[in-house]
């Protein structure tokens, strides 16, 4: 089957944004051509997996729905159907909005990974190519974890080793040649993207940071690796993963050197970051309205919540460097380490030290936790300023780790994944929402933490079910 005719027969689910921006060879040509050409060559999947219209971009109505900010009601009012119910957990967030970037691209991506594994397995085996070979098969199993584990954030529920066998995970794909399948369960969900995980590490074992970023390697495969074991509550293989990846490279950036008067602080290519990814942009595209929040230092009109920014010392650079101030002292967020203005959804050292110091934690080890959040302190501070973090238990470690970690990452997409454990671990985390009219919460452990799939998705599969939005 040729490349264009197996695109003609995806579903709609994931057509609807197939034909964003093209590769350099035309792969992806939204127009009938008799000279559309079929990739078949190791260069060509290597093109495919670079594409970073389809590559390198992460779901955002998971942080649209976290805490870090807040919008005025005016502001609320005028915001696009999507964002506006998000904000406040409605239980129909959509209302019949199709072509949902946060379902399509993630699947898209997962295609497009999987176009690779099908042309994979009709190239001969040439022992001169065997390097490229490992390197674009170990991508391509990164690439469909990545794109898994972003759906699982905010479309399948929060996982419970106890309970993740009888619950709905994602539709799992395999090959390229669609077929309408029912949803796994949330086990064999987490269970692909280990899988995937565990083959990319021996594809890509041995490779180290390229030039640029947008392409997978050992360190990076590791690192997600750490956030998925996060996200799964098994703090041991997230603590273990974490610290591989720091054994090998743990560079920090020094926020001494960063000017904190510059609207976009950060280069893309800075010392911390693993895999560069950056949230689904703002902007109307095939007639979808990204989320404001996530424009940074070009929307004013959000507001940071006034408790996250009372946590940073004043001898800490992060109040500075991660947002901006108004007159009214309301603040709004600049650019991150995508270095433009949509916030970075990527892997970095920073988060790993995190991951680290938070099994640590929960292990007990209060000394090896305190180093690690000493170690990024001490590149987060004014020169001369901080002093080593000194507390009294494991659940101190604890609390401070969590602390440092919401400041650390804020605007990173992980905020929400971390309410969604951290209520599971027992916490009592009410999100509220004030001056709309009227107020809003969403309870700890509430059905909707769980995003409704899309309804043009359940339209189109019938062996889809939705998610409980009680």
């Amino acid at each position: 089957m040729s490349f264009h005719t197996l695109i003609k027969k995806l579903p709609l689910l994931l057509m609807l944004l197939m034909f964003g921006q093209a590769c350099r060879k035309q792969f992806l040509d939204a127009k009938p051509s008799t000279t559309l050409l079929v990739p078949t060559t190791l260069t060509d999947f290597q093109v495919l997996l670079d594409n970073i219209g389809v590559f390198g971009l992460v779901p955002t109505l998971g942080e649209a729905s976290a805490d870090n900010y807040f919008f005025p009601f005016q502001t609320w009012q005028s915001l696009d159907t999507r964002e506006h119910n998000a904000f406040v957990w409605a239980s129909d967030i959509f209302e019949g909005q199709g072509g949902q970037l946060d379902w399509n691209t993630p699947y898209q991506q997962v295609f497009y990974a999987n176009v690779v594994f099908d042309g994979l397995s009709n190239i001969k085996y040439n022992p001169d190519s065997i390097a490229e070979w490992k390197t674009v098969e170990g991508s391509a199993h990164f690439l469909r974890a990545f794109a898994y584990y972003n759906l699982a954030q905010v479309f399948a529920p929060q996982y419970d080793s106890t309970t993740a066998s009888s619950m709905q995970g994602l539709p799992l794909r395999w090959h390229s040649e669609i077929t309408l399948s029912a949803r796994s369960k949330l086990s064999e969900t987490y269970d692909q993207i280990l899988h995937d995980l565990d083959s990319a590490e021996m594809y890509l074992q041995g490779t180290g940071l390229n030039s640029n970023r947008n392409r997978p390697n050992w360190l990076s495969t590791k690192a997600l690796r750490a956030r998925v074991y996060l996200s799964m509550r098994n703090y041991r293989m997230a603590r273990a993963a974490a610290d591989a990846v720091l054994q090998q490279y743990s560079s920090l950036i020094d926020y001494n050197t960063i000017d904190p008067t510059k609207g976009l602080p950060f280069t893309m290519l800075n010392v911390e970051t693993l895999y560069q990814a950056s949230f689904l942009g703002q902007g109307v595209q095939q007639g979808i309205t990204y989320p404001s929040v996530l424009l940074g230092g070009f929307y004013p009109n959000t507001r940071i919540d006034p408790g996250l920014i009372r946590s940073y010392d004043s001898n800490d650079l992060r109040r500075a460097i991660y947002y901006h101030y108004k007159t009214d002292s309301t603040s709004y967020l600049k650019g991150s380490y995508t270095g433009n203005v949509f916030p970075f959804g990527g892997l970095a050292t920073d988060e790993l030290y995190l991951i680290r110091a938070e099994g640590a934690a929960r292990a007990g080890d209060v000394i090896d936790a305190m180093n690690d959040i000493d170690t990024l302190l001490t590149h987060r501070w004014k020169t001369g300023t901080f002093t080593a973090c000194s507390v009294g238990s494991a659940a101190a470690a604890l609390d401070t780790v969590l602390l440092e970690r919401r400041k650390e990452l804020a605007f990173r997409g992980l905020r929400w994944t971390d309410l969604r454990r951290l209520n599971a671990e027992g916490d009592t985390v009410t999100l509220v929402r004030r001056g709309l009219g009227q107020s809003y919460s969403l309870p700890p452990n509430s059905d909707l933490y769980t995003l409704p799939i899309p309804s043009d998705v359940i339209n189109l599969n019938p062996y889809v079910t939705q998610n409980s939005r009680n």
